[in-house]
């Protein structure tokens, strides 16, 4: 674990409505605190099902399912022991959903040369009325600069749809840089990585970020436009 935070993983957990925060910062620029957690089926499994039956989620995600089977499917993410699923929060309320992973022991890593330690990011936006107001580029260097203090990687990978531009813009205002078109199993995605040192040299991390980390996370950022969603 690097940068100036990392003696944060030491922190005393911090909880809200009885969930563990991994990370939590309150971001000035935003006026908000971001937190995430990983998902706890007993709290959001409802909500996880509305998000990815929104319509502004199922072109990219494709898991607007059953009740049986999309419970099936959560159970499968929260078994599959290279991806962590978690809920994003801003002022302790659920408005996102992300998972992080070992992009060497996904599908993604037989379309480059991946390195061990090298982590993934997948996301998307929940509640339509989160959309439109700034909140996918700081919500996205959170879980950027998460990935690098609570890991060894020297770098984030990214596969967005290549039909999701807004997404594509987001993750390039977050440091990543496309590499060029791959086939997916299930989808058209745009490889973009984002390096350790450019991420804390080029987006860094504001002086007016409070970052508190539990278990090896974080730290963070804030910008201000763009809607969005993204996977």
């Amino acid at each position: 674990m690097t940068g100036s935070n990392a003696g944060a993983a030491a922190a005393a957990t911090r909880t809200n409505g009885g969930r563990e925060y991994a990370y939590r910062a309150r971001n000035e620029r935003i006026d908000r605190t971001v937190a995430f957690a990983e998902v706890d089926p007993t709290l959001d499994f409802d909500r996880l099902r509305a998000w990815f039956g929104s319509d502004h989620v199922k072109p990219y995600w494709q898991l607007d399912l059953p009740e049986a089977a999309f419970r099936a499917k959560l159970d499968s993410k929260l078994g599959d022991d290279h991806l962590t699923p978690y809920v994003g929060l801003l002022d302790h309320t659920p408005m996102s959903y992300w998972e992080t992973y070992r992009a060497a022991d996904d599908a993604v890593g037989e379309r480059y040369d991946a390195e061990p330690e090298d982590r993934g990011v997948h996301l998307l936006i929940g509640p339509p009325e989160y959309l439109g107001h700034g909140y996918a580029v700081p919500l996205l260097r959170a879980i950027t600069a998460f990935q690098f203090r609570a890991t060894d990687a020297g770098r984030v990978v990214s596969e967005p749809d290549v039909r999701n531009e807004i997404a594509i813009r987001v993750f390039e205002r977050c440091g990543y840089e496309p590499q060029g078109r791959i086939d997916l199993p299930d989808k058209e995605a745009l490889l973009m990585h984002c390096e350790r040192e450019r991420f804390f040299d080029a987006v860094g991390e504001p002086a007016d970020v409070d970052v508190d980390v539990n278990g090896g996370s974080d730290a963070d950022t804030a910008a201000d436009a763009e809607s969005e969603v993204g996977r």
